[in-house]
């Protein structure tokens, strides 16, 4: 189920609104955090109710190994959850793209295993991951199985992000205002997410139908035609994440959560660096305070190896194959020029 689809906005979102409201009123916070937990797992299991085992099975083994963390304060631990998640990632995620290497580089015929990508795997992996990582650094406590399933469920950040934070969301979970009808909120809400929805359905979409219209004649192009489908491309990809990212935040607003910023105008961006700080934000984020910074930043003259590792991983992160290493390597020297 899609943001911009009939089926969400007309059915899924106004009846989670009301009935979250509405047992809020009636019967406590509790139940209504009980029933958008129900909710998240509803609009997750619609995509393809297959996928609904993997995402409770990284929840339980997260959940269980935070709390070994926390109380055991032991190392093994950390390294077991992220080892798990690694793993779990790179099965579902690039198991054929490794497969498809071994069989050029030892000239073996391993079939394909024709996995079926998990909605939002990387998502919730990278959210799970930085909550076993700050709970080794002692930045939280044991939090309750309905906090933490409703932090990783949450369905606004579910399919397309934001990376969430455990310290961010799960405090809100607690507030009794957040299960109060806010006008504010909802009118901010559904501005935000009408602009969304206008950057994805008139302009993304719009702009996909010419950009592929352009690459299925991509051997009779004029000059023009090329930079036209490239540009529209461009634009494609600028629009669909902005209003995703934009709808995101609306609808957890119409919920009175806030969930972080994830897309800030990159075209505006003054240098390279900023760039990165202005697009897909929270994965930026993400990538300095969970792999950049623990490699050992700038510290101790390795610099531009952490560097390399930190973009070649995010290049990699966005999906399985050559194509996005070597954007991830180009993207490593412009940042260093």
């Amino acid at each position: 189920m899609l943001f911009n689809s009939y089926e969400f906005i007309f059915i899924f979102l106004p009846i989670t609104l009301l009935l979250y409201y509405l047992i809020a009123k009636k019967t406590g916070s509790i139940y209504a955090k009980y029933f958008l937990i129900l909710a998240s797992v509803a609009f997750y299991s619609y995509w393809d109710i297959r996928n609904l085992p993997i995402l409770l099975v990284s929840i339980a083994v997260n959940f269980f190994a935070g709390r070994r963390i926390v109380e055991t304060k032991k190392k093994n631990w950390l390294i077991a959850g992220i080892a798990f998640n690694l793993l779990f990632l790179a099965y579902y995620k690039y198991a054929d793209f490794f497969l498809d290497n071994a069989n050029t580089l030892l000239h073996t015929s391993f079939s394909h295993l024709d996995i079926v990508l998990p909605l939002g795997i990387s998502f919730f992996t990278f959210t799970q991951t930085a909550y076993l990582v700050d709970a080794y650094k002692g930045e939280t406590t044991s939090y309750s199985k309905s906090d933490y399933l409703l932090f990783v469920t949450i369905f606004p950040h579910l399919i397309a992000g934001p990376i969430i934070y455990h310290k961010d969301m799960i405090p809100q979970f607690s507030e009794e205002s957040r299960y109060k009808f806010n006008f504010d909120n909802f009118a901010k809400g559904i501005t935000w997410f009408v602009i969304g929805l206008f950057k994805k359905v008139v302009i993304a979409d719009w702009m996909s139908n010419v950009a592929n219209l352009v690459f299925e004649h991509s051997e009779h192009l004029s000059i023009l035609e090329a930079w036209g489908g490239s540009l529209a491309y461009t634009l494609q990809l600028y629009f669909d994440f902005s209003g995703y990212s934009e709808m995101a935040v609306g609808i957890a607003l119409m919920l009175n959560y806030n969930l972080p910023i994830n897309f800030n105008a990159p075209y505006k961006a003054c240098s390279i660096i900023d760039f990165w700080r202005r697009w897909h934000i929270t994965l930026s984020a993400f990538l300095k305070n969970y792999l950049y910074i623990p490699l050992g930043g700038n510290r101790n003259g390795h610099h531009m190896r952490n560097i390399m590792i930190t973009m070649l991983f995010g290049g990699l992160w966005h999906g399985a194959g050559w194509t996005f290493v070597i954007w991830g390597g180009h993207s490593w020297m412009l940042y260093l020029h």
